[in-house]
């Protein structure tokens, strides 16, 4: 496990409800309703709101492997994000895959980034080992 030296942000939520419920940061810049995948109600849920974070924090990743490769990044990239939920032996797990486009790049150029951003991406860092990842360049 890895030991944090200095921590940066903390995100707090209060989330009531679970699934069925709500969640709200501390700084109420976050609040939204939760519901069940495919349910009914109106809400997202854990899984759509991990896909954004991860694909968010990707991203920033791709940004500073850009900065370091002197590499200057299209405006127009962007990162689809799938995450299922599913089970497995009666247990509930997930799995994920990141569709990276960065239009314009040579390939080769386009693949070392996104593994540069893989290695360096808190988001792929815990997913690492846990659960199945596929990152694929479109």
């Amino acid at each position: 496990m890895t030991h944090i030296d200095r921590v940066l942000y903390t995100a707090r939520t209060h989330t009531t409800g679970g699934r069925e419920g709500a969640s709200r940061s501390d700084d109420g810049q976050l609040d939204v309703r939760l519901s069940s995948p495919g349910g009914p109600r109106p809400g997202t849920n854990p899984e759509q709101l991990f896909a954004a974070g991860w694909s968010a924090c990707f991203e920033g990743a791709i940004g500073i492997a850009a900065r370091r490769m002197k590499v200057a990044l299209p405006s127009d990239l962007f990162i689809d994000a799938e995450v299922d939920l599913g089970v497995t032996d009666e247990a509930y797990v997930l799995q994920a895959r990141l569709n990276v486009s960065l239009p314009g790049l040579e390939p080769h150029v386009a693949q070392a980034l996104v593994d540069a951003a893989h290695e360096t991406c808190p988001y792929s860092k815990a997913t690492r080992g846990n659960i199945d990842v596929q990152i694929t360049l479109i």
